[in-house]
């Protein structure tokens, strides 16, 4: 199994970012899909997720609005669209697979496979 995250990089205030997470050997081959951030000195935390068929969405409150999630499920590939960044959306940011799911939610103990984390840096 694997899941690789990448499109991290440095970014002023108000920019944006497109985040990839690229799955492969997940089973069975309908899961969720999360997005976690973890910023220094702080705990992981969840951002978004959507489930295998787009049924569900879950953005945490600080990432509403600014933040679009969506997976095309033929190249097994979720992406995270973060608009308007902000200094406290820095962090290293995890994508993550919740095997067998049909829905989604952004509780880090439920999934199963974890990429490796690609770092986002908004300053000035």
């Amino acid at each position: 199994v694997q899941l690789q995250a990448s499109g991290g990089g440095l970014v002023q205030p108000g920019g944006s970012l497109r985040l990839t997470c690229a799955t492969s050997g997940v089973t069975p081959d309908h899961y969720a899909t999360g997005w976690f951030r973890q910023a220094p000195g702080k705990e992981r935390e969840g951002v978004s997720c959507i489930s295998n068929d787009d049924g569900m969405i879950f953005y945490a409150d600080s990432v509403k609005g600014r933040f679009t999630i969506t997976r095309d499920n033929a190249k097994k590939t979720v992406y995270l669209q973060m608009d308007s960044l902000k200094p406290e959306d820095t962090g290293v940011y995890y994508c993550a697979a919740d095997a067998g799911a049909f829905g989604c939610y952004i509780v880090r103990q439920i999934y199963d496979y974890w990429g490796q984390g690609t770092e986002v840096t908004v300053s000035s």
